[in-house]
Order: structure tokens, then C-alpha cells, then sequence
């Protein structure tokens, strides 16, 4: 006990004479982790960027101008008036997320759709191919701006007037069910159209969508506060760096191979499994204390909150065994520090984009979200958001424990197995 003692004391106060490393450890996750935050949302109390949207105007129709008009006094758009060339180009270069052409004859021919006796005018959408969330949101409020103003010209206005005498001489000619039935309805208009006008607020006989929407922010936790973007950023950064610490262990080992200080170490009265857990035993408490600081930063400045402080510490301790276990597995099946370290970090960048350190996993397809169940990762993260953000109980905390211990532990022994091995060979 007093060899495992003395090698795990020496493998900290190596790793913490390296103020300079001690830095870029705690520095670098917190500073993209912040940023990460603050890009999905940060504390849930910062207003929603406006959408930049360009606006071609070509049809010169009140009703097409009081459209325009409604999509500029729409509060979640940035609306810029530009030409269909400015757009195409604004669009191309990613200045503008979207870009709406209401084309020429819009305002009347929309209101011979909306009764259906005539074709349905196309407004055209150009988009940026990344931005298909933002296009789908673009078009909900088009067509809200849409329906509204054409229903309360049609019914209201003077262009409403004018198409329903013209549509009604027209259908005068006609005899079929259709024409008939279409009549009745038009002429149903014109009474509704001549009714006394009470002061309201609004557009006048416009169709506005039936419903509102009442927001409510739903989570396990009887106590949750409100979503924090930061909460999980951290936890993705945290596992991300954590890991490299992780790989710089594994590499460690191997250069400690390479140049006979491992070799000499064994030739001591010191057996290969207290020199392998020793090292594992100082890895798991340099990455637990890396982890405890760079939640403690996030708690302290960005308001992160920390529900389940039991679940959140098996978790963190769970996390950090699994990076001892997967930096020893590195040391044991590397074949040169050269080789290994890109191999590992490859792996380990995998790893984290399929756990959703990067973005969160709901965003992926169903099936890479099926995959990304077998990585650790995942596990951990989902695991740090459910004792954070979501408020979840022990249920939560225990099965992202369980899962990670496992993964250590298959780490740990494959790592193990080789190394003797080896020693035999």
C-alpha cells in the first residue's frame, strides 16, 4: 500500500507542478463551454435573436404593401427590402437567413384563391441550405401574415368589393353546383361585408388562426428553475477535455515505455497491477477535481444549478474512473505515443459528437441516435444534464453510474489483460 500510495502522490504533484497545463485544462473547457452556452440559449433569460430576412417587393397591390408591412412589424424578424438580385446574393453569402419575393399580381390573385376561383399565386423562398429550422419558422409567419391581410381585404376592402361583383356577374352565367354553391357563398360575403362596422381593434373581418399557445417549460425535477443552456455546454466541454486528459495519461505511459521508466518501475519490488492502478487511482482524482472546477466556475458565475448534488457526484466520479480505465486501455493497446494520440483523439472526438457535447443528440438522425446508446459519452452527458438542468432523482443518477462503470471497467481489464501479456512475452 505504501508503493501505491507513494506512485499516486508522485503522479500528482507532476501534474500540478505544470501550472501552464493545469491552465489550458481548466481555461479551455470553460471558455468554449461559455460559449457554446450562450449560442443554445445560456440562461433562458436573453430575448431570441431576430431573423434576418430580405423582402422583394414586385407587386405594387395594397394588399402585397400591407403584407410587407406586417412582416416588418413582426418582432421575431429583421426585415430588409432589397432586389431579387441583392436577395440571391445576401442568401448565397449567408447574410440572410431567407428571403421572401412576393411576385407581381400577388394581391389579386390571392384573393380569388382564398374563394377558390382561381389558381393559388406562388411566393417564392430562397434559403440558406443550412438554415431549414429557420426556413420552416419563415413560412409559418408568411402564412400567417398572409391569411390575415387577404381575408380582411377580401371581406372588407375595396379589392374584396370589386371581385365580388365581377366573380358574381361571371357565375350569373353559369348553372353547374359548383358555380351555384360559389354564388350563394359570394353572396353571403356582400351581407357580412354590409353589416355595421363596430370599432374594433385589428384588421376588420380578417381569418386569424384559431388558437394561441401557452409556453410552459416541462422537466422530471419538482424544483427546476427554468432551462440552462450552460448546464449542458458544460457538461459537453467538461467530458470532451476530461477525455484528453485521458489520452495525455495513455501517452504518458507509453513514452514512460519507450524510454525503459516503465520497465524499471516493474523491476522494483512492485507488482504491474499496483503500478496500473496507481496510475489509474491519480488519473480519476486529477479529472474528478478538473471536473468539481469547471462546474464550480459554472455554478458560481453562470447560474447553473446543481439538483441532485449526491447524483451529480456519483456521476462525476463515475466519469472520471472511465477516463483513468480508457487512458490506460490507450497505454496498453497503443503501439507509439505518435500513433496512439491520433487514433485516440479521433475516437475521442467521435465519441463526444455522438454523445451531443457539440450539439444536443435530439438534432441527429433517429438512427445515429440509436448508435450513440453504446457510447459513454453519451451516458456521462445525459447523465451531468439529469443531476443539472432537468432535476431528475437518483434513478437517473444511478443508471448513467452504472453504464460508465461498466465501460471502465471493460477499459480497465482489456488494458490489464494486455499488459500482462506482454509482461509474459
Amino acid at each position: 500500500m505504501t508503493a501505491f500510495i507513494a506512485l499516486v502522490r508522485k503522479d500528482l504533484l507532476l501534474f500540478f507542478s505544470d501550472r501552464r497545463a493545469l491552465l489550458v485544462n481548466l481555461v479551455l473547457p470553460i471558455v468554449i463551454a461559455t460559449f457554446f452556452g450562450y449560442l443554445f440559449g445560456g440562461s433562458g433569460k436573453s430575448e431570441t435573436s431576430r431573423i434576418e430576412v430580405a423582402l422583394v417587393q414586385l407587386d405594387a397591390d395594397p394588399v402585397s404593401a400591407k403584407i410587407a408591412a406586417g412582416l416588418k412589424g413582426d418582432a421575431s424578424l429583421a426585415v430588409s427590402e432589397m432586389t431579387l438580385e441583392q436577395a440571391r446574393k445576401e442568401v448565397g453569402k449567408g447574410r440572410q437567413k431567407a428571403a421572401i419575393v412576393i411576385p407581381r399580381g400577388f394581391g389579386q390573385a390571392a384573393g380569388a384563391a382564398l374563394f377558390g376561383a382561381g389558381e393559388k399565386p406562388a411566393i417564392a423562398l430562397l434559403y440558406d441550405p443550412s438554415q431549414q429550422a429557420v426556413l420552416a419558422m419563415v413560412k409559418g409567419m408568411l402564412t400567417q401574415q398572409v391569411m390575415q391581410v387577404v381575408s380582411a381585404e377580401m371581406f372588407n376592402g375595396q379589392a374584396g368589393q370589386d371581385f365580388t361583383g365581377k366573380s358574381m356577374a361571371a357565375l350569373d352565367q353559369r348553372d353547374d353546383p359548383d358555380s351555384v354553391a360559389l354564388r350563394e357563398m359570394l353572396g353571403s360575403v356582400n351581407k357580412y361585408r354590409q353589416r355595421p362596422q363596430a370599432a374594433s381593434g385589428g384588421a376588420k373581418g380578417a381569418l386569424s388562426t384559431p388558437f394561441s399557445t401557452s409556453e410552459e417549460q416541462v422537466s422530471s425535477g419538482s424544483k427546476l428553475e427554468g432551462y440552462n443552456g450552460y448546464a449542458h455546454s458544460f457538461a459537453g466541454m467538461g467530458v470532451q477535455f476530461i477525455l484528453f486528459l485521458g489520452i495525455d495519461i495513455g501517452i504518458g505511459v507509453l513514452l514512460a515505455r519507450r524510454s525503459g521508466i516503465f520497465n524499471r518501475l516493474l523491476a522494483a519490488p512492485v507488482s504491474l497491477q499496483t503500478v496500473l492502478l496507481a496510475r489509474a487511482a491519480s488519473a480519476a482524482v486529477i479529472a474528478l477535481f478538473l471536473l468539481c472546477t469547471i462546474f464550480a466556475f459554472a455554478v458560481a458565475v453562470l447560474g447553473v444549478r446543481i439538483s441532485n448534488p449526491v447524483g451529480f457526484a456519483g456521476v462525476a466520479i463515475a466519469f472520471s474512473v472511465l477516463t483513468a480505465s480508457f487512458g490506460l486501455f490507450i497505454a496498453a493497446f497503443g503501439k507509439t505515443p505518435e500513433a496512439a494520440r491520433g487514433i485516440a483523439v479521433f475516437a475521442t472526438l467521435i465519441m463526444v459528437m455522438l454523445g451531443g457535447a457539440w450539439v444536443p443528440s435530439f438534432m441527429f438522425p433517429a438512427w445515429v441516435q440509436s448508435a450513440a446508446t453504446v457510447v459513454p459519452t453519451k451516458w456521462a452527458i445525459d447523465g451531468f444534464d439529469a443531476m443539472t438542468w432537468r432535476g431528475q432523482g437518483m434513478d437517473a443518477a444511478l443508471m448513467a453510474i452504472g453504464v460508465q462503470l461498466a465501460f471502465g471497467a471493460v477499459f480497465g481489464l482489456l488494458a490489464l489483460w494486455k499488459f500482462k501479456r506482454e509482461q509474459r512475452g
